[in-house]
């Protein structure tokens, strides 16, 4: 990155920023991202715009299968709400500041809150396929990161401290959540790697026994990029294959859609009840 990449980025974002208010009115304080297999939260909007991001200047396209593309502006649990029906990769060829510019230009359009979803691969032995987990930390195996280089100061400090990355309010009122709709739901920490080959077995002994309860593919760079912009998180994975080493058995995308969407009812009534709580 050279020492004008941040007039760069900076030029973009607006150019980005200005394509999409053209085309909606909202400026949402609530944004979602939704993973692979999980699109269909969007089904619970009253949705008012619809953007393909293929349409918005600088904006990445998904490449991967199960997500759409598109940005969906309207409401959900009776707020306002941006939700990303698929999000970018790092496996995809993406840079990690390829990765995060939705989230930095929509926060520029006011979302103050990032609620994040992924698919993902259970660790703990408690957890089984069609669980969902509050995120609670996560561990950042990526080797990468969106801060690297030089600091836009608009956005936030050199610096920015990680020692609560998912809000804890946040938590709390998912956990509330959960209970209150009697739907089983962990907490546990998210290790992310670049993917796209699933791990052997002895990198699953080897992630269990550093602290991960799971492991997925993304989700760590734009918390990081939401949390140096001082905006709050709050991240549930769908555990979509049990990573057992002793009982490992061989999986494919059509498996992880399927545990996805075993899933996804427990999460949407998860996010759509925190909504509603704020």
């Amino acid at each position: 990155m050279n020492i004008d990449s941040v007039e760069v980025f900076r030029k973009k974002r607006r150019e980005a920023l200005d394509y999409i208010q053209d085309k909606t009115d909202l400026r949402p304080n609530f944004m979602l991202i939704l993973g692979t297999g999980l699109g269909q939260l969007a089904d619970e909007m009253d949705v008012e715009t619809e953007i393909p991001y293929d349409e918005i200047p600088h904006f990445p396209v998904s490449t991967v299968e199960s997500h759409h593309g598109k940005l969906l502006f309207g409401t959900l649990g009776g707020k306002e709400v941006v939700a990303m029906q698929g999000r970018f990769h790092y496996y995809e060829g993406y840079t990690m500041q390829q990765i995060v510019f939705p989230v930095r230009v929509l926060k520029a359009n006011g979302a103050d809150t990032l609620i994040v979803s992924n698919a993902c691969g259970g660790m703990n032995p408690n957890f089984e396929r069609g669980d969902i987990m509050l995120i609670n930390d996560h561990i950042n195996m990526f080797g990468d990161n969106p801060l690297i280089g030089p600091n836009d100061d608009e956005l936030g400090p050199r610096f920015p401290d990680m020692s609560e990355p998912y809000t804890k309010r946040l938590l709390d009122i998912a956990e509330t959540v959960a209970l209150e709709s009697n739907i089983k739901m962990h907490k546990g920490v998210y290790l992310a790697l670049s993917g796209p080959m699933l791990e052997t077995k002895a990198e699953y002994r080897f992630l269990r026994l550093i602290g991960a309860d799971v492991v997925g593919m993304s989700t760590i760079p734009e918390v990081l990029s939401a949390v140096h912009m001082g905006m709050e998180v709050l991240g549930i994975s769908v555990i979509t294959d049990e990573c057992f080493p002793d009982a490992l058995e061989p999986v494919d995308i059509e498996h992880v859609l399927e545990a996805a969407g075993m899933a996804e009812p427990k999460m949407t009534r998860v996010i759509v009840g925190v909504l509603r709580k704020l």
